[in-house]
């Protein structure tokens, strides 16, 4: 498939991923998907709680689904909020662990109608914790 297409499908599937979403408490419904090393396309919604800490970003779930299916390396995500926020800086961190290479690994940034912007994981963390 062509790059142009599987990108296309992955803010698809973070669009739809945000339809699943469950937020009782902030209304700030999110959805994730990413693209696995091995073309795979994985899913995810955030999930409150109502002790907030122990909710769990759209972007972390769609990871976390990747890793238990066998992933270990992503090659680039989607994040569709309603109003465009890009991933919060745990989201980053965990992103960056599982990105093949964070100089190429593109962030999508999208809301339900439209692209707001496209970024690097690099540019969304330039400066990294790193063991």
């Amino acid at each position: 498939m062509h790059l142009e297409a599987i990108e296309q499908q992955l803010i698809q599937v973070a669009r739809q991923a945000r339809e699943h979403a469950y937020a009782p408490y902030s209304g700030y419904t999110v959805g994730a998907a990413v693209l696995t090393d091995d073309g795979r396309i994985v899913a995810g919604c955030n999930v409150e709680n109502a002790s907030y800490g122990l909710s769990v970003c759209a972007e972390r779930v769609a990871v976390f689904n990747a890793v238990a299916s066998g992933a270990r390396h992503i090659t680039a995500a989607a994040l569709c909020t309603a109003d465009g926020g890009t991933p919060c800086g745990a989201c980053r961190q965990v992103l960056l662990e599982f990105a093949a290479n964070p100089e190429t690994c593109t962030v999508w940034v999208v809301k339900p109608d439209a692209i707001v912007e496209r970024y690097t994981l690099t540019e969304l963390l330039p400066h990294p914790f790193r063991r």
